[in-house]
């Protein structure tokens, strides 16, 4: 492999940024169908929205201190598989504390992505070009928020609100067999950057 695989890289912190975003963006989509389904409150939502703004600030700071500690491969497939099972838990949950426990878990799991991925670039990318990557890889939060809009009452209308949770946590899954087999630190790969 050559240095040209940081491209690679880079587009695959891309896919996850955007995937963070698409996982994110569902319950606000989805809160007309669910205060009528499930009774809800602006309290109630409130609640399951705090639940997650707090636990992306707490996973923020164990998930770089974690990621410093195991690497970044491990760390990445670490923080998908957490929000992504968090985000298809919540076709599971009744209740508004269901949901603020999907939530928190989601709001942990996604913390990892940003610490994640910029340790990836720091890795893979030679110091005049991490601004770029940076750049690439954080632009799939614009993307996911756009695709969302689009994807999630299309879920919704076909197939309901439960599934749209399921479908877009499961691609996170998807994202993480690419992750582990094309991902390794560049001296593992004999890459010098």
């Amino acid at each position: 492999m050559n240095k040209n695989f940081r491209w690679v890289v880079v587009a695959l912190l891309f896919f996850a940024t955007t995937i963070n975003y698409l996982d994110r963006q569902v319950i606000g989509l989805l809160k007309p169908t669910l205060e009528k389904e499930l009774n809800w409150s602006e309290t109630d939502y409130s609640f399951i929205v705090m639940c997650f703004t707090a636990s992306y600030a707490v996973g923020l700071l164990l998930f770089g201190k974690i990621i410093d500690s195991i690497g970044s491969k491990l760390g990445y497939t670490i923080s998908i598989i957490i929000w992504s099972i968090a985000a298809m838990a919540h076709a599971m949950a009744k209740t508004s504390f269901g949901f603020g426990a999907a939530r928190a878990a989601l709001g942990v799991g996604e913390a990892g992505n940003f610490p994640a991925a910029i340790k990836s670039v720091t890795e893979w990318f030679p110091k005049h070009e991490r601004a770029f990557a940076t750049g690439i890889f954080n632009s799939g939060a614009n993307i996911g928020a756009m695709v969302a809009p689009v994807m999630v009452p299309w879920i919704l209308g076909a197939y309901g609100w439960q599934e749209a949770f399921l479908i877009t946590g499961a691609i996170g899954f998807i994202w993480l067999i690419f992750w582990i087999i094309f991902y390794e630190i560049p001296s593992k790969k004999g890459i010098e950057v």
